[in-house]
């Protein structure tokens, strides 16, 4: 994977999950520096590797986003993986959770790519990776607020996808399914670990896909949406009902 030798690369939410997944995959592709960014950093692991720049950052914080930019002006890559999931459907469910949801998934991911962007327009090429969900195509009414941030967040990935165009800047929209992470700690669904699936969605970059679906339980939810999306409805429909009646 060339395409991530030598770069230094800024990843929110590294602390966990496919966050700490994506650092150990980068930390093997001979990556000249790597910002491990996260709210609590008692939170991060040691990756045990000088290469690991460690910074507290909470995405939500306008004043913290603004310290990271200047800290961390050498950015090749921006990996927007920082995400929250408030369960709760749309009519019952607790309208601060859906609020947090947008506030952190949307607006947060936003105001990191509007504050990276002169800088990685400065540090050409450069790329941005959202990590999204399988989720903004169709959501699972358990998780609707949650379901409708990322479906906002990949509608913003695919405006910002043509706006950065102009100036050679790739954005990538990453869909996972369900993967074996904190978020979905508890479920009994198979479900793959995230460092398989981190690795795929590095090679998937370096082989220079927009749009990325890591996993088969992703792609095959995205498969029955594109040939028809009430096949994807009708997916979440089933699990969403089997998990009320269980």
């Amino acid at each position: 994977m060339k395409i991530f030798k030598d770069k230094v690369i800024l990843i929110t939410g590294a602390n966990r999950g496919i966050g700490r997944a994506l650092v150990k995959a980068l930390l093997d592709h001979d990556v000249k520096k790597v910002y491990a960014t996260c709210r609590d950093l008692n939170t991060l692991p040691s990756f045990d590797d000088n290469r690991v720049i460690a910074l507290s950052l909470d995405i939500t914080d306008d004043g913290q986003i603004k310290t990271i930019a200047a800290v961390a002006g050498d950015t090749e890559i921006l990996i927007n993986n920082a995400g929250i999931l408030n369960t709760g459907n749309i009519l019952d469910g607790d309208l601060l959770g859906m609020d947090n949801d947008m506030k952190v998934n949307y607006f947060g991911t936003i105001k990191m790519m509007r504050a990276f962007a002169s800088i990685l327009k400065k540090n050409r090429p450069a790329k941005i990776i959202n990590i999204v969900s399988i989720a903004a195509y169709s959501p699972l009414p358990s998780i609707a607020g949650y379901a409708a941030s990322k479906a906002a967040l990949y509608s913003a990935t695919q405006s910002v996808r043509i706006e950065l165009a102009k100036d050679g800047i790739d954005v990538h929209a990453v869909n996972p399914g369900a993967i074996d992470t904190d978020m979905n700690k508890g479920s009994d669904w198979d479900m793959p670990d995230p460092d398989s699936v981190a690795i795929k969605i590095l090679k998937s970059v370096d082989e220079g896909n927009l749009d990325i679906i890591p996993d088969e339980m992703g792609q095959g939810m995205y498969n029955a949406w594109r040939e028809d999306p009430s096949k994807l409805s009708k997916i979440f429909s089933d699990l969403y009902y089997a998990e009320n009646i269980g």
